[in-house]
């Protein structure tokens, strides 16, 4: 095991860095406007523009450009995200001042929206494979499908509309709406409900593909001889279906629900912009549309940090999982 965490770590520093590589050529090479300018200003002078361009360093080479915004994304404290390289060139804050800031609120609807899925997703699909062609099944494909179906922006404006504008409007008990007040702290705004309609929004579609793999996984294993032989034990049903069905069903889970943390800890921006949440996602949709180059550089590296770290874990406890896996 460990020499296999050493591999994985050696390759997970060659992810980094060609990702930071692409990155770098998409967002500071390839696309309209110059920097300079929107960091001058519209008002400011041919020389003016000349003048920043020279302190940015826009002038230097590619490899010199690469080379001073790389020395910022080393993963250790102190490295990552310096703030001598990495500042807005909108509002002049340091880019780790904004990311530390918002990255709470991601965290926060990331895994409250995976407690509501794995609530919502995997009963569903444990009755409606132990139940196959039963009225539960069918409407537990049924949400599935719907879930599957629906776009998580659509989700959210159907959710504000009827659950925070219309019962507000008809009755004054509305969940609260979107966006986070200023004086409240995280810990309040999510003891005030202020979270209840992103999580179930995000988890929709979480719950309805995990719905859908529980039960074909759990349909397949329980055709399986050592099911038979579990019960050919006496074993009671409930007991086969849990200790014997159902942790194999939900090792390939493992791996999609690591996955799937990994993306929304590096930010759901569809979500947290529908929902105004002061997330890294809507800070990454911000800096794209005013082409931030070092903070769409700190965003993207730390959502692919996200990923890794997420597939390493989940290689880890899958081989926990499954005694029939191992690592060298």
């Amino acid at each position: 095991m460990g020499r296999y965490l050493v591999r994985r770590s050696l390759f997970m520093i060659l992810v980094l860095f060609i990702i930071s590589v692409l990155t770098f050529l998409i967002f500071v090479k390839l696309p309209p406007g110059d920097p300079a300018r929107r960091f001058a200003g519209r008002r400011a002078t041919a020389q003016q523009i000349e003048q920043v361009r020279e302190q940015l360093g826009l002038n230097d080479s590619i490899f010199t450009q690469y080379t001073r915004l790389a020395k910022g994304l080393i993963p250790l404290p102190g490295f990552f995200l310096r703030e001598d390289v990495y500042y807005s060139y909108v509002n002049f804050v340091p880019v780790k001042e904004e990311v530390y800031g918002r990255l709470p609120v991601s965290i926060t609807l990331a895994l409250g929206g995976a407690v509501v899925w794995l609530l919502i997703g995997i009963p569903i699909g444990v009755i409606s494979a132990i139940k196959p062609r039963s009225l539960a099944d069918r409407a537990g494909m049924l949400f599935a499908l719907i879930g599957v179906s629906a776009p998580v922006f659509w989700v959210g404006f159907l959710f504000l509309f009827f659950f925070w504008f219309l019962f507000n409007q008809w009755f004054g008990f509305g969940l609260p709406g979107s966006g986070l007040p200023s004086d409240e702290s995280l810990l309040q705004s999510v003891l005030q409900g202020r979270f209840i309609l992103p999580w179930f929004a995000i988890s929709l579609s979480f719950a309805a593909f995990y719905a859908r793999m529980v039960r074909g996984n759990l349909i397949e294993t329980m055709n399986e001889d050592y099911i038979r032989t579990a019960r050919a034990k006496g074993l009671s049903e409930r007991r086969v279906i849990v200790k014997h069905g159902l942790r194999s069903a939900l090792t390939p889970v493992v791996t999609m629900f690591g996955m799937d943390m990994g993306i929304l800890l590096g930010g759901a921006i569809l979500t947290e912009t529908v929902f105004n949440l002061p997330g890294i996602g809507l800070y990454a949709i911000r800096s794209l549309l005013t082409n931030d180059i070092p903070a769409v550089m700190g965003v993207t590296l730390l959502a692919a940090f996200f990923i890794v770290i997420a597939n390493l874990v989940v290689d880890v406890v899958y081989a926990f999982l499954d005694p029939r896996v191992r690592y060298t």
